[in-house]
């Protein structure tokens, strides 16, 4: 011992039911462990029985070495914890000996430990109504991490950074049941931003009175993103991509250029989206905008009918179509009349596994059809190619790939807050009433109450969620008839709703003026979603007509993923988008794919599909599939066969085109067929 007490920094003093712990620590190194009994003597308190502790037990010591120790202490430290009478008790035993001592404040659970770990105002965390240490505070935060679920680092480490920031244990450990303080569920914000872009008066526009007068009577000036479109050359013919994030008004590039064109007598307008609910809504609001001047028409799937009974009319002016429904037209050999105006919306999609192909193939087939329209009609220019996107990360390639004149704006019309909190599914419900009530109870400045899109990853899931909110709700999703899907969006437009649940299918698009949107669950079927496919779906909350600030909620599942074939889990997904780089948009082909796409160009363009499959923006090797087009039997010579015919009319795989033909040739009852079908596609 006189050879360990040699120089002592620090002697720490704590309080331990019985006796006194003492720790002597020199160069921020423990030296050793004691306790320490004091004894009641006629002077007063005096040193009793001092013991260190060592690994096989306690080692009695005199308990004037304690004294010794004390007098070689720099400093001596009694920890706050220890009671008034003990304190007292120390400070007179302390005085015996001529010693100063000072009371510190320090963390409990250390203290216990015999660590010695003095705390200020700047590093205490509160927990459980008393202070401890960062270290201590970090170690409790892991075990509630471990109970609830495993985090990623990511996740770990966001946690971590709250607890140091805010320095309350209890306040972090409540995010991980769904506490809903806004203070700790704010990730962060997105400012507004708006471009200084001089507007375009509506009057200084030249377009057909028709469309003019409308425009007139509608708006004084373009947003931005119109205004660039415009002086880029949209009303003289040019081709464009345009690019910019939702709620911007970019829409309404394409209306204008396809309506100039049709009443200049220049062709009708074909306006593509990616979903049916996208082309109801859009049919609808196209018939009561501009059905005054020109006949609607809409064609979805491979049906001439669409659901609510109104027959598809290849002859009229406006043409709403998915990507699909125009595709089959084409494949099966529709005379779509000669075409003005074609507008793509959502032409991201071209990144996507199993659509991007399928577009980037019609887009292709289609401007085939135009020129080979132009080409037998003296009086027929073509078309104008309108394509409209969400923020993509390379822009300027997809234009050239297009041959379109990139229109980008970057602007957010409101601020958007982005938070993130933890809940396994069964809680989440719970967390997302609270939400939905919190937000229908307030207004807007602009006198409209707060309404929340809940976008989850199942139609079962929807009503599941819808049935637990109190208030007003609907679930909303592709499952519901035409009828169902047009009264939802009307009680959601007349605010008798406080929320509709939907899937993440069709984040895309049907536009719910929400100012709040809650992800249920962060996967799209059973894949996370894309960083390009989060934005367009946050980009849901806030309306700069209607609301002041959109807030966004992740509810996360700590280490949960939705299917066995998915890569991570689920916290670690959410902070990957909300870190994350938008994706680049590009179109890759499998031996599938470029089969079924070479397929349709053979069909639609004969002897021509080497020049679709090369305008194409992906890469599609040609030989190789027109070689297995050839096993297959799917085409002789330039021509598919019938079976070719029937496989791309239908939109067929070759390995689901041959199980079907399998089935067929053994006698096979058809539910057995559809049932091996859907085996594989889950295989798969």
């Amino acid at each position: 011992m006189s050879e360990q007490v040699q120089r002592v920094d620090t002697l720490f003093l704590h309080e331990a039911r019985d006796h006194y712990l003492a720790v002597a620590r020199r160069d921020e190194e423990r030296l050793f462990r004691a306790k320490l009994e004091v004894a009641e003597k006629d002077a007063g308190p005096r040193p009793g029985r001092f013991r260190t502790k060592t690994d096989s037990g306690e080692e009695p010591r005199n308990p004037d070495e304690f004294v010794d120790i004390a007098r070689r202490a720099g400093r001596i430290r009694i920890s706050e914890q220890t009671s008034r009478s003990g304190r007292a008790e120390l400070q007179e035993l302390l005085d015996a000996y001529q010693l100063d001592a000072k009371v510190v404040r320090t963390c409990r659970l250390c203290a216990g430990k015999g660590r010695y770990s003095p705390i200020t105002s700047e590093t205490a965390i509160e927990a459980d109504g008393e202070s401890i240490c960062p270290d201590c505070a970090l170690r409790e935060l892991e075990r509630e991490i471990a109970f609830s679920g495993q985090l990623t680092g990511t996740a770990h480490d966001r946690l971590e950074e709250l607890l140091l920031d805010v320095q309350d244990l209890d306040r972090i450990t409540g995010l991980l049941q769904g506490n809903l303080d806004p203070d700790l569920t704010k990730f962060d914000e997105v400012s507004a931003t708006t471009d200084d872009i001089d507007p375009v008066p509506v009057t200084d526009l030249d377009l057909h009175p028709g469309i003019q007068g409308l425009l007139e009577d509608r708006f004084e000036d373009l947003l931005p993103v119109q205004s660039l479109s415009v002086e880029n050359g949209l009303v003289e013919g040019d081709d464009q991509l345009v690019v910019s994030a939702t709620a911007t008004g970019k829409t309404l590039v394409g209306e204008m250029a396809g309506l100039h064109r049709l009443l200049s007598g220049n062709g009708k307008m074909l306006f593509l989206v990616p979903l049916v609910a996208l082309a109801n809504q859009k049919h609808e609001d196209f018939e009561d905008e501009y059905g005054h001047l020109a006949n609607v028409t809409i064609r979805v799937g491979s049906s001439r009918i669409r659901d609510d009974g109104h027959a598809f009319d290849p002859t009229a002016d406006i043409v709403v179509g998915t990507y699909e429904g125009i595709d089959h037209a084409l494949r099966t050999g529709k005379d779509l009349g000669e075409i003005g105006t074609v507008v793509i919306d959502e032409v991201h999609t071209l990144k996507e596994d199993e659509r991007g192909h399928r577009l980037d193939g019609l887009i292709s087939r289609l401007k085939h059809y135009c020129e080979s329209q132009a080409e037998r009609k003296q009086d027929y220019t073509g078309a104008q190619w309108v394509y409209l996107s969400a923020t993509v990360g390379n822009p300027g390639e997809l234009a050239r790939g297009l041959d379109a004149k990139l229109v980008e704006f970057e602007e957010r019309p409101v601020p958007i807050e982005r938070h993130v909190t933890f809940a396994d599914g069964q809680e989440k419900p719970d967390i997302e009433n609270k939400l939905v009530r919190r937000e229908f109870d307030q207004e807007s400045s602009m006198g409209y109450q707060g309404q929340t899109i809940i976008f989850t990853n199942s139609r079962r899931r929807c009503h599941e969620i819808s049935r637990k909110l109190d208030y007003p709700s609907a679930a909303y999703h592709a499952g519901l008839d035409y009828g169902e899907r047009k009264s939802v969006e009307r009680k959601f437009g007349n605010q008798d709703i406080a929320a509709v649940v939907t899937t993440a299918a069709l984040a895309a698009g049907v536009d719910f003026p929400a100012n709040q949107v809650i992800f249920d669950s962060l996967a799209m079927g059973i894949e996370w979603l894309s960083v390009q496919e989060f934005e367009q779906m946050l980009g849901r909350a806030g309306r700069p007509d209607y609301h002041d600030k959109g807030k966004v909620y992740l509810l996360v599942e700590p280490d949960a993923a939705y299917h066995g074939s998915m890569e991570g889990s689920e916290d670690e997904a959410a902070f990957k988008l909300l870190k994350g780089e938008m994706e680049d948009v590009v179109t890759h082909y499998d031996e599938t794919a470029a089969i079924e796409e070479t397929l349709a160009n053979v069909t639609v363009g004969g002897k021509a599909a080497k020049r679709l499959n090369d305008r194409m923006i992906g890469d599609v090797p040609t030989k190789p599939a027109l070689s297995k087009l050839i096993e297959y039997e799917f085409i002789d010579g330039f021509q598919p066969t019938p079976l070719g015919r029937a496989v791309t009319t239908h939109f067929l795989e070759p390995g689901a085109a041959f199980q079907i033909l399998d089935g067929v040739r053994k006698g096979a009852d058809p539910y057995d067929v559809v049932a091996e079908l859907e085996l594989r596609g889950e295989e798969e």
